[in-house]
């Protein structure tokens, strides 16, 4: 006697972009100084036919977020960590929500590493502007 089996909410999502014909997912993963490479790929993909999500912006770069005055330093860098921490979580669900995963960028630091293994934790492939950084090169 069989059982129906139980999808779990990743085949639930994959059968759902595929019901409403949503193309390919590419998340774009790697060091935030490689920005402008970031959106090379990002036009390369989305040519392709690709739905191409990203980091949203640099935290390193100037960002107009910091709230109050100079002297509320401290403060800034609480709201700063909490918001890197925010957007990390919002990163992973990125990787969650694509198809795959595009590591840009010709070095690859332990955040991007992290990335990686995440995304392979999931069984999601990885692709490389630069194979020969590849971790497992």
């Amino acid at each position: 006697m069989s059982y129906p089996q139980q999808l779990t909410p990743e085949r639930k999502l994959a059968e759902a972009k595929k019901q409403l014909g949503i193309p390919h997912i590419v998340v774009i993963c790697g060091s935030t100084r490689f920005m402008a490479e970031m959106a090379q790929a990002d036009f390369r993909e989305t040519i392709a036919g690709r739905v191409v999500v990203k980091p949203g912006f640099d935290m390193k770069s100037p960002h107009g977020l910091s709230t109050g005055p100079a002297g509320a330093e401290a403060e800034a860098d609480a709201q700063s960590q909490s918001l890197k921490v925010r957007l990390g979580e919002l990163h992973r669900a990125k990787i969650r929500l694509a198809d795959e995963v595009l590591i840009v960028g010709d070095y690859i630091g332990d955040s991007t590493r992290a990335e990686i293994a995440y995304a392979r934790s999931l069984g999601k492939p990885v692709r490389f502007t630069h194979p020969e950084v590849a971790p497992d090169a």
